[in-house]
């Protein structure tokens, strides 16, 4: 079989594998039938454990992005593992909803900022504390985001503005990257997906069932679709992206007009 996309031998550290329905692990199992060897991050020990059990043989680390010690010691240990990382993913959100949907403007400055930390900062975070092990003529930095920022969607409320600092930290990353490397910051922006992290969103159901009818194809996007697109803009295929946000929305946002959901409206 052709190796298309040139991953084959890559050595490619995920950070964030939830469980088996993540864009994480769909993205995993595809580098890893394409010959990559992926090294996995995950929050805590009970998630290493789960993931040891998904890809056996695979190194596992355990790293709480929160925290800047757990981000140095991660980086120690995955240089100890191997002499040269060709793709790092970030595929890592969180967002306190626990209090249960308030208003944007009541957004709790403590849970804000929280979601800052651990779903955008940790992309700068991560990304400095590599920047000496990251391939600087192939590297390639890929992070999970959605597919618009603008929608003003009342039960994802503050995650929006976190997400779009999440975008516009890629221009910036790729900038101070571009002094002393080539490598690439990209992220992979796809609408409502069937995940568990999802199902935690108030309403989110919802939500996922408009979006699928607004769709051009009346089917929501496939997480295997996202991971195709991470797996892309990790391979040198995709040497001229970069600072970019590929939509994966099955044409979503062209198609709010559509005839059957205005009769419906």
């Amino acid at each position: 079989m052709i190796d298309f996309l040139k991953l084959a031998g890559k050595n490619i550290l995920i950070v964030g594998v939830a469980n088996r329905k993540s864009v994480a692990w769909h993205t995993a199992k595809m580098l890893m039938d394409a010959g990559a060897n992926v090294l996995f991050s995950v929050r805590s020990e009970t998630r290493a454990e789960s993931v040891r059990k998904l890809a056996p043989g695979s190194p596992v680390f355990v790293c709480d992005v929160e925290h800047q010690d757990q981000i140095d010691r991660l980086k120690t240990e995955v240089s100890e593992a191997v002499p040269v990382l060709h793709g790092l993913v970030h595929s890592v959100a969180f967002a306190d909803y626990s209090a249960g949907w308030k208003a944007f403007h009541e957004t709790p400055r403590a849970a804000f900022l929280q979601a800052i930390n651990i779903s955008c900062y940790s992309l700068m975070a991560l990304s400095d504390a590599f920047k000496g092990l990251l391939d600087r003529e192939e590297g390639s930095v890929v992070t999970i985001s959605i597919s618009t920022t603008r929608m003003a969607a009342e039960n994802y409320g503050y995650m929006a503005p976190v997400k779009a600092a999440l975008d516009s930290s890629l221009c910036f990353l790729a900038k101070s990257f571009s002094k002393f490397s080539k490598v690439r910051f990209n992220a992979a922006c796809p609408g409502l997906l069937k995940t568990s992290a999802s199902a935690g969103i108030p309403g989110y159901v919802d939500s996922y069932l408009f979006a699928e009818k607004a769709t051009l194809r009346k089917l929501a996007v496939q997480t295997e679709e996202v991971a195709s697109t991470v797996a892309f803009l990790l391979s040198p295929r995709s040497s001229g992206i970069n600072a970019q946000g590929i939509v994966i929305d099955a044409g979503m946002s062209t198609n709010y007009f559509d005839d059957t959901i205005i009769r419906q409206g």
